[in-house]
Formats: C-alpha cells, structure tokens, sequence
C-alpha cells in the first residue's frame, strides 16, 4: 500500500516570548485569548493575537499544564504539589487537590480534560534524566477523588481524546511512543493500549498534543523542529516546520479554530537552546487548513474557594 503524499507548512512567531519553557497553549472562546504557561518562568500568560498584548499572572509554584472552567476568567491549573485554580483578574489563586507523593522528586506535567470535563494529568521526574521512570498519570473527577491509573512514565505528554471520545491518546517523552486506549466517557476508564505512533525513526520526541476536528492527532517533536499531524490510523500526512529547536505544544484556536499556535522552549536552566535561534521561546501560529477543536472544560471543582 502506498503511503499518503505528506504536505509541508512553516509557522511563523507571532509573539517573541523568550519563554524559559513554554507549554499548554489553550485557546479560550470567551475572550478570544491563548492561554499558556511558561513552567520555568512560573508563570500563566494571556496572549491577544488581534493586538499582540500578552499578559501573564505569576504563579506560585511551577505550573505544569491548565484547563479552562466554565467561569470565564477562571482556570485549573496543573502546579507543584497539585491543583489550583487562579482568578485571572484578580491573580488569586486557590489551592484544591494535593497530587504526587512528597519527596519522590516529581512535578506535574501535561494535562488535558476528558469529554465528561474530568481533569487527565500526568507527572514526570525533575528534572527529566534518563532511567527516571517515577512519573503517574492520575484522572481527577469532578469532585476532586482522584486516582492513579498508570505508573512507570518516564515523562507524561501529549494526551488527547478523539472528536467522538472513543480514542485516549498519550505520549512518554522518554521511551519515545505515543499510545492509543479505547476510552469509555462514562467511567473514564483506558483500556486495550497500543501503541499508535513510534519515534523511534521520527524526527525529536513525542511532546504536547491537539486533536482535529477529522480526527488527526497533532504532536509536537520537541528538539525536531516541526508538529506532525497523525490520521486515526497512524499515517503522517502533515507536517509543520518551527524555526526553532524546541516545540512543545500545539493547540487550534482563533476564528473558527483554524490557526495552530505552537509553544516553544527558549532555554535556561536543565533546558539549553542555540543561541542562533533568537526565537526560541516564542509563539507560532500557522494556518493548519484544518478546523480543531473547543477544549472541554473543567465541569467540577469547589463551590467557593479562598484565595492563598
């Protein structure tokens, strides 16, 4: 059988960031805003790509992923030790959940809800080293039980649900596999794992993810330079070129949800970039030709909550 023609499209960076390690773009209908995070500038940013403002709201701890709820202005967010929601116009932010065990060096990493509004989160070793498998993927309800439903992850990323939420997508940056689960919506539960997408002899590592509304799942490479768009039955057919070493997320938005914003890494610390890209660590956008998705809030979470 032959293989599908694969197309090629540049993104551009529409806003110099200069982000120590930009992640979670999320695009929010109630405002027209991106939502993103820059985990080690411990930061949550709110980007308007009609003027270019971008603003951001410090966090107190290193957030690793967020979700948006069904207050406008209001934001789960993946952080050290757990989860919390912040009040974007006032910058205050709730503790809720206590996630990860002390002490075995993990921080929370990519986090996505599912089609019910239960929040998916997975953790990672910190920082990421080689033969460091301490990483868990919880599911969180929307009353906050949360549980544990894997272990042994190297470093937890690209989850993501297919359009009709039949289809769990999830990635470990370590070993290099992004793994598919029929997934039942009604318990939350991921069964039957295989695995969808080998890198092995792909460019980078498996990072953030988004889904289309066809169906096709989009990964960053992170250290390759490009997003890769994957058809349900595991062909790439697009590919999408970063002028930088380091993409770590895509996400649709925009009128219509036809613009693909992309994350990137700009270095310091564990996390070194060329210094010959002075965009590393900005945001890109390309027009994917394609329409994605909304992204399912948060459908839980405390009544009220004090501000810390």
């Amino acid at each position: 059988m032959s293989r599908p023609a694969v197309s090629d499209l540049e993104a551009t960076c529409v806003l110099p960031a200069r982000a120590r390690l930009g992640e979670c773009p999320t695009w929010s209908p109630d405002d027209a805003r991106l939502y993103w995070i820059d985990i080690d500038g411990r930061a949550i940013h709110r980007f308007d790509p009609a003027t270019g403002l971008d603003e951001q709201r410090p966090a107190p701890g290193r957030p690793g992923s967020l979700a948006l709820t069904a207050t406008p202005g209001r934001l789960l967010v993946a952080i050290e030790g757990g989860l919390a929601f912040i009040d974007w116009p006032s910058g205050a932010w709730s503790h809720w959940v206590g996630l990860e065990p002390e002490g075995v060096g993990n921080r929370l990493n990519d986090g996505r809800c599912d089609p019910a509004g239960r929040f998916w989160v997975g953790s990672m070793f910190d920082p990421a080293a080689a033969g460091k498998f301490t990483g868990l993927l919880h599911r969180v309800e929307l009353d906050g039980a949360a549980a544990t439903v894997r272990s042994d992850i190297g470093v937890a990323n690209g989850l993501g649900f297919a359009p009709d939420g039949r289809t769990m997508y999830f990635a470990d940056t370590l070993r290099d596999v992004v793994w598919a689960y029929d997934y039942d919506v009604d318990d939350g539960e991921a069964n039957n794992e295989r695995v969808f997408l080998d890198f092995g002899p792909l460019p980078g590592r498996p990072d953030g993810a988004a889904v289309d509304e066809e169906g096709c799942y989009w990964i960053a490479c992170v250290t390759g330079s490009m997003v890769l768009r994957v058809t349900p039955a595991g062909a790439i057919d697009r590919r999408i070129r970063v002028p930088v070493s380091k993409p770590t997320m895509p996400a649709f938005g925009g009128p219509g949800f036809s613009t693909l914003f992309i994350t990137t890494i700009g270095g310091g610390g564990s996390h070194q970039v060329d210094p010959s890209q002075p965009e590393a660590g900005g945001l890109f956008a390309v027009d994917a030709g394609v329409r994605g998705l909304a992204e399912t809030r948060f459908a839980g979470g405390p009544t009220t909550a004090g501000a810390t």
